[in-house]
């Protein structure tokens, strides 16, 4: 059984600041990609940012230089620092992580549950 628990999520004026974590636990073998999603209300899940486990990242363009993705592999946490945060970065974040289990070796890809982010204007 893997989880992913996210938390830092909330209510943030525009141009203020948040930071995202997300902790992987249960019976990992192996966290290849980490990355960030969101999900705002009428609108398609979005890639937000993306990093390996080398720490190459990709992010979508509308979040370059405003955001940055980070992980710690000895604590199977990814991060997200959020910058200069806008209105339309409303949205429900997910955590996604490409996961090796224990039990399978097989790579899957996992969830969490997601934390809400607003930005009033």
């Amino acid at each position: 059984q893997v989880q992913l628990v996210e938390s830092g999520g909330g209510l943030v004026q525009a141009g203020g600041s948040l930071r995202l974590s997300c902790v992987a636990s249960g019976s990992i073998f192996k966290i290849n990609d980490m990355g960030w999603y969101r999900l705002a209300p009428g609108e398609q899940r979005e890639l937000v940012a993306q990093i390996t486990n080398g720490g190459s990242t990709n992010y979508a363009d509308s979040v370059k230089g405003r955001f940055t993705i980070s992980r710690d592999n000895a604590k199977n946490t990814v991060y997200l620092e959020m910058n200069n945060l806008k209105p339309e970065d409303t949205a429900v974040y997910y955590c996604n992580a490409q996961i090796v289990v224990l039990t399978t070796q097989y790579e899957w890809p996992y969830w969490g549950t997601g934390t809400q982010v607003t930005v009033s204007s």
